[in-house]
Order: structure tokens, then sequence, then C-alpha cells
């Protein structure tokens, strides 16, 4: 980050550290950069800092700002330069802004699901499980192990999208009905005969 660094001894202030913007420097406390010293004026100087660099701007102070020994009204400053604030001495340390630029990780969208030949939906994030829950507001497809499950006391459990967070809705996968050979027909015979109720 851009930096001053105070040269003249006694003062509170060792460091400027600039922050993007505007940086007002001098002798009232409401400044950014309050430097009690009576050669500095009330408003002395604005340091304002972008991706360009530092412009040192005077405003008018009484004792004058000055780079290098040079009076100043505006100015670009560089690295290793010697500004001065009425008899306040400071050296330009660096000039760069360090703009942080946070990073954004992003979920990966599941691939989609995958149907079996009888069907049947898998779960695109364990492809090894059936799908058994679907969501009604984004469509999403999910085993037992992805869906949240939210149990009240005393109720039935909830079952929460991953995704989204909306109530899925149960799959609901019906078993073929197994087809019944001879034996099964005279099973259900013999059971009719003596009272007994065939299988369904």
């Amino acid at each position: 980050m851009a930096r001053l660094l105070v040269k003249t001894e006694g003062l509170d202030l060792n460091t400027l550290e600039l922050r993007l913007g505007v940086n007002r420097v001098g002798r009232d406390p409401k400044n950014d950069f309050p430097i009690g010293h009576p050669t500095v004026s009330t408003h002395h100087a604005e340091l304002i800092l972008s991706a360009d660099g530092v412009v040192l701007h005077d405003c008018q102070s009484t004792n004058g700002t000055f780079v290098n020994g040079q009076p100043v009204s505006e100015v670009w400053l560089e690295p290793g330069q010697q500004v001065r604030f009425g008899d306040v001495e400071l050296m330009v340390e660096s000039t760069a802004a360090e703009v942080a630029i946070p990073v954004i990780e992003r979920e990966q969208p599941a691939p989609p699901p995958v149907a079996r030949a009888d069907g049947a939906m898998l779960c695109p994030r364990h492809p090894d499980y059936l799908a058994n829950f679907r969501c009604p507001a984004c469509g999403e497809f999910q085993c037992s192990g992805c869906v949240r499950i939210i149990r009240l006391k005393g109720g039935k459990p909830h079952y929460l999208c991953v995704k989204c967070h909306t109530h899925c809705e149960r799959i609901v996968t019906e078993k073929p009905k197994e087809k019944k050979g001879f034996f099964g027909f005279l099973q259900d015979t013999v059971r009719l005969k003596f009272g007994g109720r065939p299988k369904t």
C-alpha cells in the first residue's frame, strides 16, 4: 500500500498509510493524518490515492508544501521523493495502490441425472444410488444422502432440497408385479379351497 515515512522527530505520527481516495493532512485532529506541528496548517494538503498512483495537492497552506525542496501546488509523487509540509519532512516509500479482489467460489452444478433402463433415475451426485427425491422448485434429483432431513418433535420428517432448500417430493418407484407360474396358481387354488386368501 502507498506509504509516506515521517522523518521529523517528536511527532506522534511515524507513517502515513494511505487509503484509496482522498487522505487529508493537517493540524486539525479531524484530518485523516493529524500532524501537531506549528508550521503545519489546519488543512494543509491532500494525498489522493488511485490505481494510477498518488497525487499531492496543497490546500493553500500558510507555510507551503514542497517536493524535493521545490514548492508545489499539485504533483504526482514518486517513491524516494522528499515531501515537506511546512517544516515537517517525509519520504515517499511507495505509491502503489493494493486493490484486493475477493475470490468468489461458485458451486459447481451437479451433473444431470442418469436414467436406468427400467426408467429409475440415479442420483447425479452419487451415481450408485437411486434418486428417490425430486425438488419441485429447481427440478433437482437427489438420493437420501443428499436431501436435508428436518424432523420436528412429534411430527413427520421434512425433506429439503440440497440446492434451494425447498420441500422435496419423494419419488415412488413401483415394483413390477411378478408373473405367477403354474405352481403359484395351484397354491392360490388350494388356499381358496381351504378358506385361505391368495397372495396379491
